[in-house]
């Protein structure tokens, strides 16, 4: 039972909340992008080439996003612990899953489970945990994208080292075994605030609420232009290793250079939240678009100098528009669909993720260099950009 204090907004326990959401953030999003490195290990143990395997990815983050979204807008109905803990155990059900199957079907329906159940953490925990925070929002909101972003940074090294040292089968064992643990202590800490009333809209009342926002012009601008402002990431990890080290890093060296991506994104994360408090979400989040922009524009340099100022400008890009796309819809949409809202823009970023992966490897393949890939996502990001600014135009 929580006492009366901590029921506040803003109390002690609202940060134990956002700090146990903030861990649990450090499994989510990172292994869906880890999947160039799992390319190698992956494709000799179940004997699949890299392009089938970039698909069998490619459904593994649309699951992340759509399978997730779906289970977010529907799931404003139910209880947040409830949902966590299933996850929970889902993820748990396929640690071992490896040793019982050895064909790419077999390994599509683990990675698939897999995404949904990440997927849904992450929407949970990004529309629950800023409703515990009225005068700290933004910064609530930044701790918990700190935990995303400490896990672009440590989990694909993580991922590299378990893989290279114990294999794919006990590496992917370990790693969700972890992962499963860090989930259950969230579902046994995270719920909605007492003061916030469970919806109980039917089934009929969500979709109906649904063909409303898809009818306003502003929202099918926001729902594409926060697709592509996610999509360019997804695009990169397709091929940034391979960029990397054909730039002249070696292949571990490579493998950190892009984790330190989601590592120099800590530090926007960190802050985002409290320059939206100041200057408004939206102004941040274009400002963070342009970051991404101009760090992507830099990948055209083939030195490794710039390099270090690209990787150093995309991930405080990205560590901006990660936190603040939270604070940017809320700010247009009501919170009174908490995982609903989040959900709905979760599944805009997985119609776009899903042609990722299969894009950026056939790409390189086709053109024999990084240039056309490197166009693709540059103009992504721009056109993301200006539909984003469209959209929330007052």
């Amino acid at each position: 039972m929580l006492s009366d204090r901590s029921a506040d907004p803003d109390s002690a326990y609202s940060w134990v909340v956002a700090i146990t959401g903030a861990v649990a953030m450090v499994f989510t999003f990172a292994t869906p992008i880890s999947y160039g490195i799992f390319r190698e290990p992956f494709s000799e143990m179940f004997g699949a080439s890299p392009l089938a395997l970039s698909v069998v990815f490619s459904l593994m983050l649309f699951s992340f996003s759509v399978g997730s979204g779906i289970v977010g807008v529907f799931g404003v109905r139910f209880s947040a612990r409830r949902i966590l803990l299933i996850c929970t155990l889902a993820t748990a059900a396929i640690a071992p899953a490896l040793y019982v199957t050895s064909s790419v079907i077999g390994l599509t329906i683990v990675l698939m489970i897999l995404g949904i159940s990440l997927g849904t953490v992450f929407v949970l925990i990004a529309g629950i945990v800023p409703r515990w925070f009225k005068k700290r929002r933004g910064a609530a909101t930044g701790l918990i994208f700190v935990g995303n972003g400490l896990g672009l940074l440590l989990v694909p090294p993580l991922w590299q080292f378990v893989l290279s040292e114990f294999g794919v089968r006990p590496g992917f064992l370990i790693v969700m075994s972890v992962t499963a643990i860090s989930f259950l202590f969230t579902a046994l800490i995270c719920r909605r605030p007492p003061w916030v009333e469970q919806s109980g809209a039917t089934t009929d009342e969500i979709l109906a609420w649904l063909a409303r926002l898809g009818g306003t012009r502003s929202f099918r601008l926001l729902f594409v232009g926060i697709a592509l402002a996610f999509a360019w990431y997804p695009l990169l990890a397709a091929y940034a290793v391979d960029l990397f080290s054909v730039r002249g890093l070696t292949e571990t060296t490579a493998s950190t250079a892009f984790g330190l991506i989601g590592g120099v994104s800590i530090i926007s994360r960190i802050g985002a939240g409290y320059i939206s408090d100041i200057v408004g979400p939206r102004r941040a989040m274009l400002a963070s678009l342009l970051c991404v922009s101009a760090g992507i524009s830099l990948l055209f340099v083939p030195t490794i100098p710039v390099l270090a100022v690209a990787i150093c400008l995309i991930g405080l890009g990205l560590g901006g528009t990660a936190t603040l796309f939270l604070p940017l819809i809320m700010s247009v949409y009501s919170t009174d669909k908490d995982t609903a809202i989040v959900g709905v823009f979760n599944f805009s970023g997985g119609i776009a993720i899903l042609a990722m992966p299969p894009l950026g490897t056939a790409s390189v393949s086709y053109t024999g260099g990084f240039t056309t890939v490197i166009i693709i996502t540059l103009s992504m990001t721009i056109l993301g950009t200006l539909l984003i600014a469209t959209g929330t135009a007052n």
